[in-house]
């Protein structure tokens, strides 16, 4: 998502764009970004006139900080999705044609240009002439921004122009731009985690396996990890053959089986099946363990999918680039090491919760697009008060675990008590 610069940034790049291109082949022609009311009055007298007379919310994108959405942990602002609509004016000496070649030089631009690319949004933000978009974030917005020309017709043209009043009509198209992403400044809040989760069901068939609880064989509160012992428990485990286990498509003989509970260790599947975030577990009798059996139709009985989330660990933080702000604030880079490998294309949030009793600040940051897979993100926070924070991370809604203090005489016992960052 973008900052408050975002509409101004994409009104500045159709004119560098335009500019760069229709100079060349009209000699004279300027881009201006006038109200159509204004041409004539002080503009050159050959050019193209920007003009974005419409702005109406996208209907895709305008519901993403709805709640269900939050709980995924993206976004984590409220955000206005927008899409723009230009209005590309062009004047000129109409003996010589030159409205009609402005026209036919900025459609042949516009038609070459339909996403609008983070090069040419760069290129208009460091411009000397556009210095007021120099904290534009426009280009790190990860949805295109695309430019599509609007068929009016002599209706929809009439009522256009009619907006502006005893304003004389000149040869005009529209364009669309779709779609720019606004986001809030204050970000939304997450609470700590629940201390236990439980599933179950019932199974229609007497016989079928029925999964009602995953946990780590460590605890009850004990979160899953990737070298955790998962402990299944429920009715009808055991098959009278054989008994698997079904974890991202991936099928395991399980270190135990009763009839009631099942012993999985994790570390026995390859990496490729587990991933952070909430997996599906399914309990399977199949009459073979061979391929051949199983692709004849005789795969047997099976669970219904039950939900566990697998959470990383966060095994250290450190704080970096800290610089205090205007408003007595702090921005700093945080970098993560975790105990598993995040994929490039993972959502990554960061929630910090102030370590204090007296009314907490909390903050959530969405972390930059990652280049390539690794098991340490650094992310970028602005604007934090000074103080300690418990960290998290939010990998595919998948949080990172907080350390309990268990000591039996300590002050904080049960209290969440790490991992920490001193931002001061």
């Amino acid at each position: 998502m973008s900052n408050h610069l975002a509409i101004a940034t994409v009104t500045a790049t159709l004119q560098k764009t335009l500019q760069a291109t229709v100079q060349t082949q009209v000699e004279g022609a300027r881009i201006t970004t006038v109200s159509p009311s204004e041409i004539g009055k002080g503009t050159p007298e050959t050019g193209v006139n920007i003009f974005m007379y419409q702005v109406i919310t996208n209907p895709a994108l305008h519901n993403m900080d709805a709640t269900l959405a939050r709980s995924r942990g993206n976004p984590v602002k409220r955000q206005a999705a927008l899409d723009l609509y230009y209005m590309l004016s062009f004047y000129g000496n109409n003996n010589e044609l030159v409205p009609q070649r402005l026209l036919g030089s900025a459609v042949r631009t516009l038609n070459d240009k339909r996403v609008i690319s983070q090069d040419m949004i760069r290129a208009a933000c460091t411009d000397s002439t556009f210095s007021f978009l120099a904290d534009s974030n426009l280009a790190n917005q990860v949805q295109h921004i695309n430019l599509l020309p609007l068929d009016l017709n002599l209706e929809d043209l009439s009522k256009t122009w009619s907006v502006f009043f005893q304003t004389p009509y000149v040869l005009s198209v529209a364009y669309k731009c779709l779609v720019v992403l606004v986001a809030g400044d204050d970000p939304f809040k997450r609470a700590l985690p629940v201390r236990e989760a439980r599933s179950g069901g019932i199974s229609p068939f007497p016989n079928q396996p029925q999964v009602e609880k995953i946990m780590a064989q460590a605890g009850r509160y004990e979160p899953i990890l990737v070298d955790s012992t998962l402990l299944i428990k429920g009715k009808h485990l055991k098959g009278d053959r054989f008994t698997q286990v079904r974890i991202g498509g991936v099928e395991v003989l399980p270190t135990e089986v009763r009839d009631t509970e099942i012993k999985l260790d994790l570390s026995t599947l390859p990496d490729y099946a587990l991933r952070a975030g909430v997996q599906s577990l399914q309990v399977i009798h199949p009459h073979s363990l061979t391929e051949v059996d199983r692709s004849h139709g005789r795969r047997g009985a099976e669970s219904a999918g039950a939900p566990f989330v697998l959470r990383p660990r966060v095994m250290s933080v450190s704080v970096e680039n800290l610089e205090e702000t205007d408003n007595d604030t702090r921005d700093a880079v945080l970098k993560i090491q975790l105990n598993l490998t995040v994929g490039h294309a993972q959502t990554v949030v960061l929630a910090l919760n102030e370590y204090a009793t007296d009314t907490p600040t909390s903050y959530m940051f969405d972390i930059p697009q990652r280049d390539s897979d690794s098991n340490q993100v650094s992310i970028p926070v602005q604007d934090v008060k000074p103080g300690e924070y418990l960290v998290r991370l939010l990998i595919d809604s998948a949080e990172s675990q907080l350390e309990v203090d268990t000591e039996p005489d300590s002050p904080t016992k049960d209290w969440y008590i790490g991992p920490k960052a001193l931002i001061l």
